[in-house]
């Protein structure tokens, strides 16, 4: 399914880059949980990409961590817009020959690929074997008040409404997806993020600054207008501000991680090959399917 105009987001990403430094927080905060979670891990890791780089935050972020930095060697950054200055890769058609590295990383861009399966099946085939994957992107309820609001004020005034801003990832299915798509020890986790904003049109400033608006690859449905927009403006600080009357945002972090299939790994035993009964390792009588536990009469 086609839900995202690439080409349009690329253009979008693209006039966000000069600027894009004075709207990465959510991108250096996604940097920062990533090169956490690598300095946890006791091992090197020679060749890296860093895939959806933008202005090479995430990069940067790793090499300058004390922890992160002597885990990571070369790091290959690339992005979908050439504005940003690093090699140009599409996450829905890597250009990088299978088995070339030896940790992918991801901050906050993957959330913009239509086939997000084959994406997860392309960066496992480009990572060598036993070679670890970490991204995070934008989950399923981010700006969930923005979301809220843009339906509400549509609804109101046209009668009906069309969903303004992106679908994106649930945790759940975040995990399924690893599994699907053949990564050994996958893990998905997911963090909310809250920012407050004087008001909801600097919120909306901010996505376009960070290169993040809503590109749908549809045009069927009718035109944002003004009113409807300024009528969720009005929604929103009703509805989502907080006593000072500063509103909130939320942002969704979804962390996924999962290792390339390698010959020295743990692998679960095959069903029925277990050489000690579990009654006897735990040190109780075994029951059988029939008979009642607890003591008899």
């Amino acid at each position: 399914m086609r839900i995202f105009d690439r080409a349009l987001h690329a253009q979008r990403r693209g006039r966000a880059a000069a600027g894009y430094g004075a709207y990465s927080f959510l991108k250096q905060a996604a940097a920062e949980d990533i090169a956490s979670r690598l300095s946890a891990i006791n091992r090197r890791f020679d060749y890296a990409l860093d895939l959806g780089s933008h202005d090479g935050t995430l990069a940067r972020t790793l090499k300058a961590d004390p922890l992160s930095s002597g885990r990571v060697g070369e790091i290959v950054s690339a992005d979908l817009s050439p504005a940003f200055g690093h090699q140009v890769a599409d996450e829905e058609a890597l250009p990088f020959p299978e088995q070339s590295f030896d940790l992918v990383v991801s901050a906050l861009s993957l959330h913009w690929v239509n086939d997000l399966p084959g994406a997860l099946i392309q960066i496992r085939r480009v990572l060598k074997p036993d070679g670890l994957f970490i991204a995070t992107v934008l989950g399923g309820r981010t700006l969930t008040e923005l979301r809220q609001s843009l339906l509400a004020a549509e609804d109101e005034i046209r009668g009906g409404a069309a969903n303004r801003v992106s679908p994106m990832l649930d945790v759940i299915d975040a995990a399924g997806l690893l599994q699907r798509t053949q990564f050994a020890m996958p893990v998905a986790d997911n963090d909310l993020r809250t920012v407050r904003y004087a008001h909801p049109l600097k919120l909306l400033a901010d996505l376009r600054g960070m290169g993040e608006t809503a590109a749908f690859a549809s045009r069927s449905n009718p035109a944002l207008t003004r009113g409807i927009l300024m009528r969720a403006m009005d929604i929103y600080a009703q509805r989502f501000s907080d006593p000072d009357g500063r509103i909130r945002a939320t942002f969704e972090f979804v962390t996924l991680s999962g290792w390339a299939p390698g010959p020295d790994q743990p692998k679960a035993k095959r069903p029925g090959s277990a050489t000690v009964r579990l009654a006897d390792a735990l040190g109780v009588k075994e029951q059988t399917a029939g008979e009642k536990t607890g003591p008899k009469n």
